[in-house]
């Protein structure tokens, strides 16, 4: 656990005791705090106290000399309605931070790579870790994704950590400024939690907070506000951003053409990879996150040969097009975490000849966009809360059958699969929603789909 040396002696209060903020309370106790710690759930509240973090309600609590509240970043500060907690401690003047906000300010002489955006960000994160520690560095990954970040070891000068941020992190953030800042895509997600889109553009633009050359903004751009925010930047020139585009390219940046990934950032335009050059990044939207890794892991000067390579060695993300199973010939791919129609997109786009699994507690807009992949769309086997509904949009479009649980879909469609493909299909699981009707997260649901798959292979028969 982290140290936070400029925290003892002091008063912080901490709202939400899950994985991160009952690491943070730990970490501000042992650094000699005095902590204020609180959930809403009484489950939180008793995990807890088991792992000795005294409680004490928030509710009318005295502000004053409280240095900060640490939040969880699910709990809501602005919109759609603030908790009253967090509504109290700014009208004390009391500053809202986070986790990684404690890491910033513990670890200063470190090295940051941040990456951000609408999808992909889990597995560039994964990737631009694997990358730096293929080349030898000292690396630390964790923030939205995995390990709380105040869990992991403690870096100076000589050591990098790879953060996964969420909008909700990047909005608790005031004092990190990256050394290489990405931002992957941006499409309408978590609106509610922002007041509309401008506000959620706002809250990923924040990773790019301070940056000053050499620190360096990777930015794709095949979103007008991606394309809005690096001319932003640009037009500031505190910082070059060197933008990403599957669609067309870009000078001084890298992008898609004719089957390849070409970098522009360097001089001319060269080939970097073919698509589809590396088995557990299939497709052609991983090139994005091919691109922004290998940029961040570019500016921070490491070589270009030793990338590649490491590029080669990537074993994948868990429940991000994880194959996890071969079974006469039908391949059965983990993407429980596509938790909307634009992640569950590009895995859509990644294969033919496909049994999707879809559903759960839908996102605004449905199925929205995803009408041009359908025809890769032999059957749909719809689970959850979503399932009704999604029938009802894929009626005439799709042929589709309600299966309520995930067991029952897999079943369903390895059955399919196995006896109309002739051994060229996939079974998908790219669910397209939220999991929390059935799982208590993405990665539960991920595991019941290996599970499942795991158990078809002690049946004889389909």
């Amino acid at each position: 656990m982290i140290p936070l040396p400029f925290a003892k002696g002091q008063r912080y209060a901490v709202l939400g005791l899950a994985r991160s903020g009952l690491t943070a309370a730990q970490a501000l106790a042992a650094s000699g705090a005095e902590v204020l710690a609180w959930d809403d759930s009484e489950a939180a509240r008793q995990r807890a106290e088991a792992a000795g973090i005294a409680l004490v309600p928030l509710d009318g609590l005295a502000w004053e000399g409280i240095e900060g509240l640490v939040l969880s970043p699910g709990i809501p500060h602005n919109f759609p309605k603030p908790h009253p907690v967090t509504h109290a401690a700014k009208q004390a003047k009391v500053q809202l931070i986070g986790d990684v906000e404690l890491l910033a300010l513990a670890c200063s002489k470190a090295r940051y790579l941040g990456i951000t955006g609408t999808n992909g960000k889990s597995t560039t994160t994964a990737l631009a870790g694997h990358l730096l520690q293929y080349t030898g560095l000292t690396t630390a990954v964790g923030g939205n994704l995995g390990k709380p970040v105040l869990s992991l070891p403690a870096l100076n000068e000589r050591g990098v950590y790879v953060l996964e941020l969420s909008s909700y992190q990047l909005e608790l953030l005031h004092s990190l400024t990256c050394d290489a800042a990405v931002l992957l895509n941006i499409t309408p997600d978590h609106l509610d939690r922002h007041g509309g889109f401008e506000g959620y553009l706002a809250a990923k633009a924040r990773i790019f907070r301070g940056q000053k050359t050499p620190q360096t903004a990777i930015v794709g751009v095949d979103q007008e506000a991606g394309q809005r925010l690096a001319d932003l930047l640009e037009q500031e020139g505190q910082v070059r951003p060197i933008r990403i585009s599957l669609e067309g390219a870009v000078t001084g940046g890298l992008f898609y053409r004719d089957g390849w990934l070409y970098d522009d950032s360097e001089g001319p335009a060269e080939r970097l990879v073919a698509l589809d050059t590396y088995p557990h990044l299939p497709g052609k939207h991983n090139l994005q996150n091919i691109a922004a890794a290998y940029a961040a892991c570019r500016t921070l000067g490491l070589p270009r040969a030793t990338l590649l390579e490491g590029l080669a060695s990537f074993p994948g993300l868990a429940h991000r097009l994880e194959l996890v199973a071969e079974r006469n010939g039908v391949r059965f791919v983990n993407d429980s975490k596509a938790t909307n129609a634009e992640a569950a997109a590009t895995a859509l786009s990644s294969y033919d000849g496909i049994y999707w699994i879809a559903g759960g507690i839908p996102k605004d807009g449905g199925l929205a966009g995803l009408e041009p992949l359908f025809s890769r769309i032999r059957r749909a086997f719809l689970i959850g809360e979503a399932q009704d509904a999604f029938a009802a949009e894929l009626a005439g479009k799709v042929t589709a059958q309600c299966c309520g649980t995930l067991e029952t879909a897999v079943r369903a469609a390895a059955k399919l699969a196995i006896r109309e493909s002739g051994g060229k299909a996939v079974v998908l699981l790219s669910p397209a929603c939220a999991s929390l009707d059935q799982f208590p997260d993405f990665e539960a649901r991920g595991e019941t789909f290996r599970a499942v798959v795991a158990a078809l292979e002690e049946e004889v028969e389909l």
